[in-house]
This record gives C-alpha cells, structure tokens and sequence, in this order.
C-alpha cells in the first residue's frame, strides 16, 4: 500500500471494502511503529488477521501521546485539534495534503454535488484564529473550489454575513452556511432569517463557549430561528482524513471509504456492525497514519450504516497506549 494504491480507497464499495482494509490493516502494522506495538501487546497475531472483524482498534488517546504515522515522512501539514493550553492536543501528521482534499472533495460532491454550484459560507471563529485545523483546510478548499463571488470565510461580521444571506436568498441561490455550532448559535439569535435556498451545516463546537446542550436542542433552535426543514451536520475530526453528513435528524451516513462500528463500553474488543455503545471508526484514507480507531464518542449505529452520535464516554480518555511501551 503506497502512493499508487492511493486510487483504491476511494474507489471502494462493499464488495472490496473488507479486501481493501484488511490489506491496509497489514500495511500499517508493519510501517506503523505505534500500532505494531499497539497490536503486539494484544492476545492477537497480528500477521495472522484475515479479516475485518479480527482488525483491532487504536486508542484515539495515543493521537495525543504518540507520533502515528506509517512509513517514514515529512508531513506535507499537521492537524492540531483545539484544546486549553494546559491540555495535550491530538496531532494527526498528514504525508500527503492532496490526499486529504481528495477525501473531502469526494464526499462532497456524492452528498451535495459540485462545489461549483453552490456558494460556501465559514463560520469559523476560534478555529480561524488558529493554526493547523483541518476544517479550516477542508472549508477554505471549497471556498476556492466554489464559482460564487460571495464565498468566502466569516469571523464575527453578523450583520453583513446576513446581509449577505439575504442577497443569495433573493437571487435563489444555492448556498451553504458552515458553522462552528457556538458561532451558529449567536448568528441565528442575533439575526434570525427565512432561508430557503440554504443549508446550514454545524460542525459542532461549544467548548465552554456556550452551557452546553444536545444537538437536537441546537438543531432546533437554529431550525426555529432560520425557518429551516432541517440542519445539516459534519462529523469530522483532527484524527480522521474523511467526514460522515446528515442532512437532518442528526442521522450521520459515510462515504464509502469509511464505516462506523459499535464496541462495548465494559469490552472494547466486542465490536459489532449495529446497536448502541462506543464508536468504532475506519477511515480508509488515513493510508499513512491509522485507518482503525477506537474513539470516545458513544451513539448509535444503524443496520444500514448510518449512525448519530449521542455524547462522550464519562472519563473519556481511552486507555490502551499505556500497554506500550513508553518512548516510541
């Protein structure tokens, strides 16, 4: 697995989704230092795994202890998720950026068509004003990527971001307002609108911005202040090279280079296709990092692989880079 087989990840259905991440799986623990030690302190043979279900899981924790990375390389980018200054921030260390667009670029245009068709709105406060995020990066490539003049980042411009809505509303077109949920929420409270050619798109995002509340009391208060069917939703995150949408209801769907799965809260290695518990993720396109993590997120997975995401585990820090040995 290498450059050239780059191509197959994003090619993939569910007829070679288990060939492929099985191959990807004996790849990355053998150029992957971390997760060969990850996968060597298990009751498992690692060169013996055949199948999907045999795949074992890396703790998203050792996004923050460790440098995971498969094959040595100078990253093209790092992705640093947000945290306080006093907290240890996951790193995600991207070989290749094109890579990375490629995966986004993809989704998109399966969920909303061509960039080109739609005007692209950021509201990205807080993470604007950082470095190395990797929504900034996807947001500000489909800015780009968009043919609209009014596309473009926003920071704390309310009034002129709905002045700007109500123009693109008036000529009926088709815009997408993606927000950091905090900023969403002062926007919509501040200058509630009537939108019928939008789709607001939040990201989540409150970190003590806001009291903290459910997504489905975010989406209804946007819902009710927009004048909106439905709110659009993003999971994504710094650990991950792909991102699941909603296009309401909070019921998230994957591209077809990336699944969720459910593994028990008291047994991280019974892992299943469907049911409720802790979530699982394969993301195909981290080819150069790791394609199988064991995130802190709790939710639902559906028969047809969709799934929400309903909270965090309590005490959420995984355990399991602790089996490793320290100094890697």
């Amino acid at each position: 697995m290498n450059c050239e087989h780059e191509d197959k990840v994003f090619s993939t259905d569910d007829t070679n989704f288990e060939e492929l991440a099985v191959e990807l799986f004996h790849f990355q623990y053998q150029h992957n230092p971390v997760y060969n030690q990850y996968v060597n302190s298990l009751p498992i043979v690692g060169a013996s795994i055949r199948s999907l279900a045999e795949i074992p899981y890396l703790p998203i924790q050792c996004f923050k202890s460790h440098t995971i990375k498969t094959t040595r390389f100078e990253p093209e980018a790092v992705f640093e998720s947000s945290g306080t200054t006093q907290s240890i921030n996951s790193r995600h260390y991207v070989k290749h950026l094109e890579l990375y667009k490629r995966s986004f670029l993809t989704a998109f245009r399966h969920f909303y068509g061509p960039v080109e068709d739609w005007c692209v709105i950021g509201l990205l406060p807080s993470y604007l004003e950082r470095r190395h995020s990797s929504l900034v990066v996807m947001v500000d490539e489909l800015i780009r990527q968009s043919s609209h003049a009014a596309s473009g980042f926003y920071l704390y411009e309310h009034e002129k971001l709905a002045g700007v809505l109500q123009e693109l509303e008036a000529r009926g077109q088709k815009t997408i307002l993606i927000g950091v949920t905090f900023a969403l929420l002062d926007f919509a409270e501040k200058f509630p609108l009537s939108l019928k050619h939008t789709v607001v798109m939040e990201t989540g995002g409150m970190k003590g911005r806001r009291e903290e509340i459910t997504r489905l009391q975010v989406h209804d208060i946007l819902k009710a202040a927009l004048k909106l069917p439905a709110i659009h939703a993003e999971y994504g995150m710094t650990e991950l090279l792909s991102q699941a949408y909603s296009a309401g209801n909070g019921i998230l769907h994957c591209p077809s280079w990336m699944k969720v799965l459910v593994r028990e809260e008291d047994d991280p290695f019974a892992v299943h296709k469907a049911g409720t518990g802790v979530l699982n993720v394969i993301d195909l396109a981290n080819v150069y990092s790791c394609s199988f993590i064991a995130t802190e997120d709790v939710g639902r997975v559906y028969n047809d692989g969709s799934f929400e995401v309903q909270g965090r585990m309590d005490n959420s820090d995984i355990r399991g880079c602790s089996l490793m040995v320290a100094g890697i």
